[in-house]
């Protein structure tokens, strides 16, 4: 699912509202978590997951097309890990 699909599928189930203000909306709460993110905080939403950073150290990589080793900076990337409730509706049995 794409982000358009998501904001289509939140207006589908919310007729009295316009496409245009769940937009809005959807790409706030993304803006949030994202500025949440790069300000190193934790983002935690119960029962779904929770999204945090976490920090890469600097390494000695390869180049995998010509074998050539390459310092690869330290970097932040995102982190998510899923809430309880999400994992068990992912492993009902049926």
């Amino acid at each position: 699912m794409i982000k358009s699909e998501l904001v289509q599928r939140i207006a589908d189930k919310n007729p009295n509202l316009y496409l245009r203000d769940m937009e809005n909306i959807v790409n706030a709460i993304l803006g949030e978590i994202t500025n949440a993110l790069s300000r190193g905080d934790r983002v935690e939403l119960r029962g779904f997951g929770a999204f945090s950073v976490k920090q890469r150290d600097a390494r000695v990589g390869r180049n995998p097309r010509t074998g050539q080793h390459v310092e690869v900076q330290q970097k932040y990337v995102p982190f998510f890990k899923t809430g309880k409730e999400m994992r068990e509706r992912l492993n009902i049995k049926a």
